[in-house]
């Protein structure tokens, strides 16, 4: 038959017709396999932490959903911001205690510092004997250009209504004055950082105090300093979930499956290389994250 279309136009979308149904399919089968049933959602939280939009709409989604019985956050993250860590670390106990959801915690390569700080919010903590966790503490790098731009004859010209209101400035030297305001301003979020882990882990400040200078531990020995509660992988997160959101036998798995997007596929394709090469850049300069 000659119709006068070519036959690769015809072969070119029918491929193309054949992968958006596959795509769509992607997308919706997994929703209908857990019609119905009961099951553990995992909600991920995966690299540097600098927004809670979506981890917080997942948490609030799952938590609505009367099919779920139990939530397992899977956190493989240095941590990030410290507004975003704290924002999720309030989802997941509104999610506990205003929709009477159980959440566990399973921790994967990293869940240090924000990641840790969302950990603590869950009803049960488990990590991989080698996972890094810990970090508790804040930081804040800034970078001075001062005598370098001396050097090529450049100044900077500043307009301020307040002598703090250039605080942290990289065209001047940073005064004494304002580095006992940032470390009050660091003070503070550690000590938040500090009581969320007590009343997480259900320890007294003084003993968190102990372990808030940065460092990091390993899965066993966090468990050894009451950090985690477990030894154990996301299998077993999601058993545990199961068992205490009274799911008998093995629970299903709901799991939100992101719209594709041929833009992305392209990007983490061909850009993903070159991505990881480059810098890494935050825009909040208070941070709970381990920097390694």
């Amino acid at each position: 038959m000659n119709d006068g279309y070519p036959r690769w136009k015809r072969v070119f979308w029918m491929l193309m017709a054949g992968l958006a149904m596959f795509m769509i399919g992607k997308a919706v089968v997994p929703e209908l396999l857990v019609a119905g049933t009961e099951g553990v959602a995992i909600v991920r939280i995966e690299g540097p932490i600098m927004d809670s939009s979506q981890a917080v709409e997942e948490l609030q989604a799952f938590g609505d959903n009367p099919m779920v019985k139990a939530i397992v956050v899977r956190i493989d993250s240095p941590g990030g911001g410290v507004a975003p860590s704290q924002e999720i670390y309030n989802a997941v106990k509104r999610v506990r205690k205003e929709q009477n959801k159980t959440v566990v915690a399973s921790m994967g390569t990293v869940a240090a510092s924000g990641g840790y700080y969302i950990a603590v919010g869950t009803d049960r903590i488990l990590a991989n004997p080698g996972t890094l966790t810990g970090s508790i503490g804040v930081i804040m790098q800034m970078a001075n250009f001062q005598e370098l731009l001396e050097k090529i004859g450049v100044k900077s010209v500043v307009i301020k209504t307040g002598k703090f209101k250039d605080l942290g400035s990289p065209f001047r030297p940073m005064k004494e004055e304002d580095r006992q305001l940032l470390e009050s301003v660091m003070h503070d979020t550690l000590t938040q950082f500090i009581e969320a882990v007590a009343d997480g882990r259900s320890m007294d400040t003084s003993e968190v105090e102990q372990l808030a200078d940065g460092r990091v531990f390993t899965g066993r020995q966090a468990k050894s300093v009451l950090l985690i509660d477990e030894i154990g992988d996301l299998h077993d997160a999601i058993k545990l979930a199961g068992e205490l959101g009274g799911i008998e036998g093995t629970p299903r798995v709901l799991e939100t499956t992101k719209p594709f997007s041929f833009q992305e596929f392209l990007e983490s394709t061909f850009l993903g290389s070159m991505r990881s090469l480059a810098p890494s850049r935050f825009s909040a300069p208070l941070l709970y994250l381990w920097v390694a």
